[in-house]
């Protein structure tokens, strides 16, 4: 049995513009592959795409100059890489890595600016997804501050599988460990605790969540304030909910 076609459409935010804005910028995009670990652009970089996730998800991360990092926002099929091409800035201080693989429509930046110029409809939902972007950094930032490595990773969690659709990640935990800025030993104790729990199950760079309600419930509020926005201002997006 064939798989079905990836269309530009498993992005909510392409499938929520308007249909003739759709039409002009499908021939413009190309369907590339993001492997796990793929950097799509460094600190600094022009950004010369946009990107608009279906079944991948990419991690916004801030570096130190020595090297330690800390992810400052998820994103996945809700949205799109690069919001500073039409806010003007060209490019950003962050790191945009390959959480988990999958593949993307790619636009280039130009012709991305050209259309949001021209159509203040499909501006005005920009700036939404923007402002919603927005929060979830701003909370991300509060949660590392103030809440516990087991609520970041139950908030982390959560945030993830909300971009994808089933209930399993492929990640180590090394690399949840350089998500959240934290030890490794840290993510160790807290991926424990909630297999101990009955909330996940981990094997071999998988992790599968079994009760989801429960993750729900040892999450930090941190989690809530961000899909309520996000749903506020992205209605759309509220279909994006993972199994189990």
């Amino acid at each position: 049995m064939s798989e079905l076609p990836i269309t530009p459409q498993k992005n909510l935010l392409l499938a929520a513009l308007p249909l003739d804005v759709q039409n002009r910028l499908q021939p413009k995009m190309e369907l590339v592959p993001l492997p796990l670990g793929k950097v799509l652009y460094e600190s600094g970089d022009t950004l010369s795409h946009v990107y608009f996730p279906t079944d991948s998800i990419v991690s916004l991360l801030y570096v130190m100059e020595n090297g330690a990092s800390a992810e400052i926002s998820v994103l996945g099929n809700e949205g799109l890489i690069g919001v500073a091409v039409f806010m003007g800035g060209e490019s950003t201080t962050s790191r945009a890595i390959v959480q988990s693989a999958g593949y993307a429509y790619r636009l280039p930046s130009r012709q991305f600016k050209d259309e949001v110029n021209r159509h203040s409809e499909m501006l005005h939902l920009m700036l939404r997804y923007t402002q919603a972007l927005i929060t979830q950094m701003s909370q991300t930032a509060v949660c590392n501050r103030h809440h516990s490595i087991d609520q970041q990773l139950c908030r982390w969690l959560l945030l993830s599988l909300d971009r994808l659709p089933t209930n399993e990640l492929v990640m180590t935990q090394e690399l949840i460990a350089n998500m959240l800025g934290v030890r490794r030993e840290g993510v160790t104790e807290a991926a424990g605790k909630l297999h101990k729990s009955g909330v996940i199950e981990y094997s071999r760079g998988r992790i599968r969540v079994t009760n989801r309600p429960k993750l729900e419930q040892m999450s930090c509020e941190c989690y809530a304030v961000v899909k309520k926005e996000t749903d506020r201002l992205l209605p759309f997006a509220v279909q994006v909910i993972a199994l189990g």
